[in-house]
């Protein structure tokens, strides 16, 4: 018999993605599939059943020389039952039976986790946070994400929200409404659409002061790219910006290192790819909002495994 596999799935809005690993971790065979989230979402765990047997027979693997599968899923859910409580994007009622549909469709073992934190375990298992058991991942995309580990385990809490770092309270007062409900929370700064809305701020600011000179579109049709590009090429407005983000988040990332002093905190999504115009700063903010006993300890790093973070990170909870 051949050496068992595990199955890593990634559960967006859009698309799933799904990948074969050996126990290892070495990837097999790695691909996407539309999510259809039409009538209710129910042919979702349907899709991803079909998909994953017909890859199967390709390889001329059976399910018996398969470990289990591991899913990351957007929203919070039960992690015992693995029932997802709600979602945006995914049409599911509420208090969706995820894990016993995808078992049922499947005939595999299935255990879920949060999408974020499967991102935290692929870093830890085979990207930027190899051979560590103490970190952190912060993703930085549309949102801002979070996982955090301790001791090789992921933390998930007594409701399994732990982690929420996009929802630590940047703003105490005035703060920019979150789609989470509340206002001021770093996901309004930090986020790829909080960098777009604080730049406008900035911009608007300086339309009242006489102030505006700058490269970028004055009428707001810009993205976070256009902001860090700016700043690299000296624009004063878009070097602000930058400068409160970096502010924001490294005093964010200080006040999570000053409670679990990780070996490292692990920065991915699209807006760590901004490079240095952004994680310099980021850095110094870090070490000056942090005490000396962990700005010396806890080490900054950019996330190595990209989008396919979460699909690994889901095929290390089959194993583990």
């Amino acid at each position: 018999m051949e050496q068992k596999w595990v199955i890593g799935v990634d559960l967006g809005g859009t698309t799933v993605k799904i990948a074969f690993l050996t126990i290892a971790g070495d990837l097999i065979d790695s691909w996407e599939i539309p999510t259809d989230n039409s009538e209710e979402g129910k042919n979702i765990t349907i899709d991803i059943a079909k998909s994953i047997e017909e890859k199967l027979n390709k390889w001329n693997h059976s399910k018996q020389e398969v470990a289990g599968v591991g899913m990351g899923a957007p929203g919070p859910f039960d992690y015992e039952t693995g029932i997802i409580y709600n979602t945006v994007n995914l049409g599911w009622p509420d208090n969706f039976p995820l894990k016993e549909r995808l078992e049922a469709e499947l005939g595999l073992p299935v255990i879920i986790d949060n999408d974020a934190n499967c991102a935290a375990l692929g870093e830890m298992w085979k990207g930027a946070g190899a051979g560590s058991k103490d970190l952190v991942c912060v993703t930085l995309g549309t949102g801002v994400g979070g996982g955090v580990i301790v001791n090789g385990n992921i933390v998930q809490g007594v409701k399994g929200a732990a982690g929420e770092i996009g929802h630590l309270t940047s703003v105490v007062e005035n703060g920019a409404p979150c789609n989470c409900g509340k206002t001021g929370c770093l996901e309004t700064i930090a986020s790829a659409t909080g960098i777009v809305r604080v730049a406008k701020e900035f911009l608007a600011d300086a339309k009242t002061t006489g102030e505006l000179q700058t490269t970028l579109n004055e009428q707001g049709t810009f993205t976070a790219k256009d902001v860090f590009d700016a700043a690299r090429n000296g624009d004063k407005i878009a070097c602000d910006v930058i400068s409160y983000i970096a502010q924001h988040l490294g005093l964010a990332l200080a006040n999570i290192a000053n409670i679990l002093n990780p070996e490292k905190i692990v920065l991915g999504g699209g807006v760590s790819k901004a490079g240095d115009v952004l994680l310099k700063p980021v850095e110094e903010y870090f070490k000056a909002y942090s005490f000396k006993g962990v700005a010396q300890s806890t080490k900054l790093y950019v996330a190595t495994l990209g989008n396919a973070a979460g699909v690994i990170g889901a095929a290390w909870l089959a194993k583990a």
